[in-house]
């Protein structure tokens, strides 16, 4: 086989949206998952589809697991899965009917998933697993399973010791991972009769074509000069590694000991990211250190592209396009409106940051005085390490997001982005009914305002979907009633025209210097491109901001600035 003309590599989405950042339970170890892994191919209803009631009793009367947190990975796993946007809404529908437990428990009854798929993304939870050897001395003890390190993964290893949770966007991490524990997700493939005793597979075993082929979970590659990009079991079965991954046509079958050699292609793996040659699910855009800018993108480049936005400061970042997932990572007082994202957004490392998202799921972990505007089917996830979060209700609109929402399967109901799990070390825990102060809060309705994005652009949605909820939209309500009797005052007593002029320079004169002093006068001049020409992508639609300053823009009970 020529080495060099074929690549396989860790898919990134698996890492990225299933690996929650958190020290996964010690009952997620290979030894259970062994143990998991007999049990469902032993038992009626449980393979090669795992419905949720069968998992609920596994994860919590076997595993003795919490019922949220079975349910949690599950919810999880079905994120990850190709589910149609009508889909996604029909379940939505579905959800947001249900009145009790026992009506969402039948909902959540009529889902499921591959089992195999299921039980490695289960396993790959181990990623942000440190041994205790390892968060003193930043080394593993040595095992028969362990390889050599190469250079670039001791400096990776070197760079980010006593961190945890991993980087799920580290690629190199991933690789380094996967190399690490081939053995044992493959072991995870083999039929119960073709394991040893003590639970271990037998170094003659052979694997089914079926069970390989929930490898592409995890693994992909391409052939030579840049061809498309396949599942491992289709690079596997046919061409240069037919013969080294020991495939028989007959049995359609791998041996054990040949498929290993999987691990001699990945050392020299080549991960691509670019959004005009990925496939679907790898699309990949980084945005890096943006520092006092205004930043707004509606392109067809960031629809369906997973977005890290890493180390921006003092920075207003509009990004108004149906996205996969978005990670914010290490940010400071930074604004960013996201159009509805389909999977996840992951806030981490961040300091006084405003986020306003749709999304599938909103997790927030080590970050301080950050608060979140969401409309979320599922409740938002606080990792360890945060201090005073704000959760409060979806509070904007632009043009074309309720086309964005419906092309990513995102609604209105339910939404749950006033009841927040905490997730540490020790399990989940609902906070909703005695929220920790030092945590998190929910923004007081008096502290409201709506958010107007300063963009013209074409569309049909003029209102936050769904509305907000009755004790915001009171408040606004109010706040919009007492502006309004303020001005019929001001009306009464200002008689002439030359009392009108003083009067509005007088509040001209205020309003700017009230921009200055809160650093809003940066965001509005930063709206003006140096041309006063259409802000747009090269391959986007315009957006147009020449009416940034317009009135509509800061008129009473709205702000360009949450």
């Amino acid at each position: 086989m020529e080495a060099d003309s074929v690549s396989i590599w860790p898919r990134m989405e698996p890492f990225l949206l299933g690996a929650l950042q958190v020290a996964p339970s010690s009952k997620l170890s290979l030894h259970y998952l062994r143990k998991m892994a007999i049990y469902v191919r032993t038992r009626d209803g449980c393979f090669p589809i795992l419905g949720w009631p069968m998992w609920k009793h596994i994860a919590c009367g076997k595993l003795q697991l919490p019922e949220d947190l079975a349910w949690l990975y599950f919810e999880t796993f079905d994120l990850l899965i190709g589910h149609t946007p009508e889909e996604r809404l029909e379940w939505a529908e579905c959800l947001s009917q249900c009145s009790s437990k026992s009506e969402l428990d039948q909902q959540r009854n009529k889902l499921s998933v591959d089992t195999v798929q299921f039980l490695l993304f289960l396993y790959i939870q181990q990623l942000n697993r440190m041994s205790l050897r390892t968060s003193l001395i930043g080394e593993e003890w040595p095992s028969h399973r362990t390889r050599s390190p190469s250079p670039s993964e001791r400096e990776a290893k070197t760079s980010s010791q006593n961190k945890v949770p991993v980087n799920n966007w580290d690629d190199q991490a991933h690789l380094s991972f996967v190399q690490s524990h081939l053995a044992e997700i493959v072991e995870l493939l083999v039929e119960p009769g073709q394991l040893s005793q003590s639970g271990q597979a037998l170094r003659d075993c052979q694997i089914s074509l079926e069970a390989v082929r929930s490898l592409g979970l995890l693994l992909e590659g391409s052939t030579c000069h840049g061809r498309a990009v396949q599942p491992v079991h289709r690079l596997l079965t046919k061409g240069l590694l037919q013969a080294q991954s020991g495939y028989s046509t007959l049995s359609r079958s791998f041996a054990l000991h040949k498929l290993l050699s999987l691990e001699g292609t990945m050392k020299r793996a080549k991960i691509a990211r670019n959004t005009h040659m990925a496939p679907p699910g790898s699309k990949m855009v980084l945005m890096s250190q943006i520092f006092k800018q205004t930043l707004a993108k509606t392109s067809d480049k960031l629809t369906g592209a997973n977005i890290k936005i890493h180390r921006c400061s003092d920075s207003f970042i509009y990004l108004l396009s149906p996205l996969r997932s978005v990670s914010v990572d290490k940010c400071r007082d930074c604004t960013v409106v996201l159009g509805p994202v389909e999977t996840s957004v992951h806030i981490h490392s961040c300091q006084n940051l405003r986020v306003v998202c749709v999304a599938g799921r909103i997790a927030v972990g080590v970050s301080s005085r950050c608060t979140i505007f969401a409309l979320t089917p599922t409740y938002p996830l606080l990792l360890p390490g945060n201090t005073d979060i704000t959760l409060a209700p979806y509070h904007t609109s632009y043009p074309s997001l309720e086309d964005h929402m419906a092309s990513v399967g995102l609604a209105v109901v339910p939404n749950a982005w006033d009841r927040p799990l905490l997730l540490g070390t020790e399990g989940l825990a609902n906070m909703s009914s005695n929220p920790d102060p030092a945590c998190y809060r929910l923004l007081p309705p008096a502290e409201f305002h709506t958010l107007v994005v300063p963009f013209q652009m074409e569309g049909d949605t003029c209102e936050v979907p769904g509305g907000l909820p009755p004790p915001y939209q009171a408040a606004m309500d109010e706040k919009q009633k007492r502006i309004q009797n303020w001005q019929r005052t001001v009306l009464s007593f200002l008689v002439s025209r030359e009392q009108k002029r003083q009067f509005q320079e007088l509040v001209e004169v205020k309003f700017h210097e009230w921009l200055l002093a809160t650093g809003h006068r940066q965001e509005l001049d930063s709206l003006i491109p140096p041309t006063m020409a259409s802000l747009k992508d090269s391959n986007g639609p315009a957006v147009d901001t020449s009416r940034v300053h317009d009135a509509k823009h800061i008129r009473t009970g709205q702000s360009p600035m949450p």
